[in-house]
């Protein structure tokens, strides 16, 4: 029987996204538990104001989930087969350069080796 050994850079990338959405569910949480309504897309649509700058590092990282929710709340609704596929990659490969972002920040700082 043959046994595989996996380096540990092939696993960083799965790392990435895991910490992405990770990351990213928690912050849409967080969210949703200050401001009692769901974190969305909808944060940029209040015109030039505090707010809305405010939102934009929220958006960034919290993305990978709204995109998720959305996507799996459209399919109760709108039966969109084919776009639970392309939402899914995006929000992967979205989860994938937040959670290096994150790590890399981390590291900078730091507190992971």
């Amino acid at each position: 029987m043959r046994q595989f050994a996996v380096s540990s850079d092939a696993l960083n990338p799965l790392f990435s996204i895991c910490i992405g959405f990770a990351l990213a569910g928690a912050l849409a949480s967080g969210y949703q538990a200050m401001a009692a309504r769901s974190a969305g897309f909808e944060l940029l649509l209040d015109g030039v104001a505090p707010r809305t700058f405010a939102a934009v590092p929220l958006l960034v990282f919290a993305a990978p989930f709204i995109i998720m929710r959305n996507t799996l709340r459209g399919t109760k609704i709108e039966r969109r087969p084919f776009a639970i596929v392309l939402e899914t990659v995006l929000a992967g490969f979205w989860s994938l350069m937040s959670g290096t972002f994150f790590l890399m920040t981390l590291r900078a700082a730091g507190l992971v080796a």
